[in-house]
């Protein structure tokens, strides 16, 4: 199921939000500030963003700003008290895929969440991260314009990485979302796939892309 970010500092309604969509199946992050839930997004793959407005290090808005100069594309839903016509506008204006006005109906919120994932996978056609492209209907991959060649595992590795570029991605992940297995089993196969990935993507005359972070598993992206 879908892991889930839900920054708030209201502690009570935090603790709500996390006990009912964890009954619904997803996998819940809790932040209750912009440093706080910049910290978890840089080292996490998330599937969307349940995002405050009001936090106490500063307003909501300037951390949605720095999601979206990292390059990511996950989806934000903004739950505010702010409910004028203009805050609604501004929110979304300023990145958001969503807003709604607090108190939130929990079934609603939930069929929001529905309908955010499902915007998501459906209009989002080609992955990209510099010079590395992967259109997702043609299931082609270049870099620099060339052509890349890869198995379907290859193939499922990269999209999953590119689907959360610039964020550290564990082995424990990959096993179970890429493998469907657990990590005991896939560990060693996953880092051979990996190498033979890094070996086609990568050239001695083009800028890294796939790294190694030490003891956490791999980033596709920026050197983290």
């Amino acid at each position: 199921m879908a892991t889930l970010l839900v920054v708030e500092d209201h502690l009570s309604l935090l603790a709500s939000l996390k006990t009912g969509l964890e009954q619904e199946s997803y996998t819940v992050w809790t932040a209750t500030s912009g440093v706080e839930a910049l910290a978890i997004i840089r080292r996490e793959p998330l599937d969307a963003i349940l995002l405050d407005l009001q936090l106490p290090d500063g307003d909501g808005l300037n951390t949605l700003q720095t999601i979206r100069e990292m390059g990511l594309a996950v989806p934000v839903l903004i739950l505010s008290a702010r409910d004028s016509v203009e805050d609604r506008i501004l929110g979304l204006d300023s990145g958001a895929d969503d807003y709604l006005v607090k108190p939130v109906a929990f079934a609603e919120l939930l069929a929001r969440l529905r309908s955010l994932r499902r915007r998501s996978f459906a209009t989002e056609t080609v992955l990209r991260h510099s010079d590395l492209q992967m259109d997702l209907l043609a299931r082609r991959v270049t870099r620099n314009s060339e052509a890349i060649e890869l198995t379907r595992r290859e193939y499922d590795l990269l999209q999953y990485l590119l689907r959360h570029k610039n964020q550290v991605v564990t082995r424990e992940m990959l096993a179970r979302d890429v493998w469907k297995a657990s990590t005991a089993t896939w560990t060693n196969v996953i880092d051979v796939q990996v190498k033979s990935l890094r070996k086609k993507i990568e050239r001695t005359d083009w800028p890294k892309l796939l790294h190694t972070v030490r003891g956490e598993g791999y980033q596709l992206g920026d050197p983290p």
